[in-house]
């Protein structure tokens, strides 16, 4: 059902909105509405333009529950006050400052030191004593790389010429670490081949002491050691928090709460004079909520409310919320997915969930495979709350019904006797058609039913619209009930082999409501006192009144053989699991049962998503384009997650 909604205006002095909104409305459902855009009528309307003072020390209060294991599992401690709040949040930002500038100090110099051992990290294969190589008197050194292509025709047509000796060091995929030693009368010539051959210097710092190798892993140690003191800060960290855990999540709970309702600024209005500075909020709440809201605010004498009746005088039309019985609540989202009702529509929630798991259950009637969609979906559906989940086990329920009525278990028929029939067995014969499965018989019958269901309910939403015209000559409405009706109870009556009224009678119920059909539009204005000439002219009107006329004829004959797929679909099911039964040899007495259950399994998953997909398509083609327009918009209230009072 749809929750009748009311537009309320709420207003008060200026500085007390923030009390308002935490002591009532953070308890109730309220879609606001934009004041300034609202209420144009208004004189002196402003805007809000205060900056929220809950921001900074909300994201404070985020980052350090972020830190938290498990904060979810923790109570929080709701005895702290706004004041106790911000103190908190101010004494464990200035230590976890503190902490932080010695970690940043700490990481500073394992930087530096990652530096330095980048540098002397290639150089790690060659031997000596850096303290000592970096001092020589009487030879020059050069430390650097050269790209491998190049180190290959050094090492293959220049090192034997030259008066210098290379130490070769790391190796990698581009270029060749080392260093060449020359003395110095022979420097010039050494630096000018060895430029010849794209040698790049690096530097090395007269800072190491040992070998290469030996200062390499010197400073990766004391990196070891800087980076287990920036652990045990983050550690130390964390502790501090962990004491204060209570406190922080309800910090955050809080100003979450406070600078959300700050934030409702946005929505308000500010009406300043020289008198008076107050502010307004407007928007929609359910009927019972406004009773509760203006009962509880009565006393209060800083909050004036006021309930709109005029529905033509503000801000479009109601939004929609939607409040059915826990059975029925998951079939919403099928609602939801062709578009939520308008606030003067019906509902077709209960008729969804109806109809859509009795034409799932006789398509997919099988007592194993239908408990086994009951508890799947059951399971799913307590623990994640996912509304398919909850629609597959009230599908289920239907599934294991129609399993019993055609004595299926599992896809085994020997094992219970069909309280109806078999789908695939029985047959019926028909004048002029001769034999015809049942099951088909059954399903174009229960469509006639629902489309005359839908064409009702059409009517009941036309009328609530007081749309004349669609509620009496559209072919949904009146004339095309009757119309429809009168051709279903015909066929019934010949088909059983009673006798049919007579041809003037058949005349009169066939084609008066065609006549009314074809000239609703001036029956129309006859009725509503309008004067109003067809503008095509008569002959066109004619001729597209037939051409309507038999658009709607096909469409009655294709929308009722369409049913015919839930038939088919009972044979259907019935058809495949005889041949996983084949397969798994159950006719010659060696059952294998690993294939009973795959095929099983795959019938249940693949027969079970198309069946759904086909009961969804009846639902939205051959019934909900009958009565329902789906126009409606969203309730979104301000406050979704609503604090409640314990």
């Amino acid at each position: 059902m749809i929750v009748k909604m009311q537009f309320v205006n709420i207003s008060g002095p200026r500085s007390d909105i923030d009390r308002v909104m935490d002591l009532y409305l953070s308890r109730y459902e309220i879609q606001l509405e934009s004041a300034l855009s609202e209420l144009k009528t208004v004189d002196n309307l402003r805007p809000f333009v205060e900056m929220n003072p809950y921001k900074d020390a909300l994201v404070k209060a985020v980052q350090f529950v972020g830190f938290l294991e498990n904060p979810e599992e923790t109570e929080p401690d709701t005895s702290l006050g706004l004041n106790d709040i911000f103190e908190l949040i101010r004494t464990m930002n200035e230590e976890y400052l503190k902490l932080q500038a010695k970690q940043e100090e700490w990481k500073k110099k394992k930087e530096e030191i990652a530096s330095k051992q980048k540098i002397i990290e290639p150089f790690r294969p060659m031997g000596g004593d850096l303290s000592q190589v970096l001092h020589y008197k009487y030879i020059s050194y050069r430390f650097g790389k050269m790209p491998q292509e190049q180190y290959q025709k050094l090492e293959k047509y220049l090192l034997g010429e030259l008066d210098a000796v290379f130490v070769k060091g790391v190796q990698d995929e581009q270029f060749v670490y080392g260093a060449y030693f020359a003395a110095p009368d022979h420097l010039q010539k050494t630096d000018a081949v060895f430029r010849s051959l794209h040698f790049e210097r690096v530097e090395i710092p007269a800072q190491y002491e040992g070998s290469p190798e030996e200062a390499s892993q010197k400073l990766l140690k004391e990196m070891y050691d800087i980076q287990k003191k920036i652990e045990e800060i983050d550690k130390e960290a964390a502790g501090m928090f962990k004491k204060k855990a209570p406190q922080l999540i309800w910090a955050k709970q809080r100003l979450e709460e406070l600078a959300h309702n700050f934030d409702v600024r946005k929505m308000a209005a500010r009406v300043e004079d020289k008198k008076e500075d107050y502010y307004i909020l407007c928007g929609w709440m359910a009927e019972d909520d406004v009773k509760k809201f203006m009962a509880e605010a009565e006393q209060d004498d800083k909050v004036f409310v006021v309930v709109e009746d005029d529905h033509d005088s503000y801000f479009g039309e109601p939004p929609t919320k939607l409040e059915n019985p826990k059975l029925f609540k998951p079939f919403e989202m099928f609602v939801g997915m062709y578009g939520l009702p308008a606030h003067n529509e019906m509902d077709p929630t209960l008729f969804v969930g109806l109809t859509y798991s009795f034409i799932f259950g006789v398509m997919f009637g099988d007592v194993g495979q239908g408990l086994l969609l009951v508890i799947v979906g059951a399971l799913v559906y307590h623990f994640k709350k996912s509304s398919l989940a909850g629609i597959i086990a009230t599908a289920g329920v239907f599934s294991t019904i129609f399993g019993f009525m055609f004595g299926s278990v599992f896809g085994f028929e020997d094992v219970i006797q069909p309280l109806w029939l078999r789908p695939i067995d029985h047959m019926t014969t028909l004048p002029f058609v001769g034999k015809l499965n049942t099951v088909f018989i059954v399903s174009i019958a229960f469509g006639m039913g629902l489309i005359v269901i839908a064409m009702v309910l059409h009517i009941i939403n036309a009328f609530r619209e007081h749309d004349t015209q669609s509620t009496w000559f559209d072919p949904n409405g009146v004339a095309g009930l009757v119309f429809y009706g009168s051709v279903a109870a015909v066929v019934i009556l010949f088909m059983s082999g009673r006798p049919t009224p007579a041809g003037i009678v058949l005349a009169v119920m066939f084609g008066v409501p065609l006549l009314l059909i074809l000239f609703k539009e001036p029956l129309t204005n006859r009725l509503k006192k309008k004067k109003e000439k067809i503008k095509e002219g008569k002959v066109m009107f004619f001729v597209e009144g037939f051409f309507e006329l038999f658009e709607m004829l096909l469409s009655y004959f294709s929308n009722t053989l369409s049913f015919v797929r839930i038939g088919a679909f009972a044979v259907s099911h019935a058809a495949m699991m005889e041949v996983v039964l084949m397969l798994a040899g159950v006719e010659s007495g060696n059952t294998n049962w690993v294939v009973v259950v795959l095929g099983n399994l795959f019938v249940c998953l693949m027969e079970g998503l198309v069946v759904g997909i086909q009961v969804l398509r009846l639902e939205y083609y051959e019934m909900f384009s009958r009565f329902y327009k789906g126009s409606g918009r969203k309730f979104e209230p301000y406050n979704k997650n609503r604090r409640m009072e314990k």
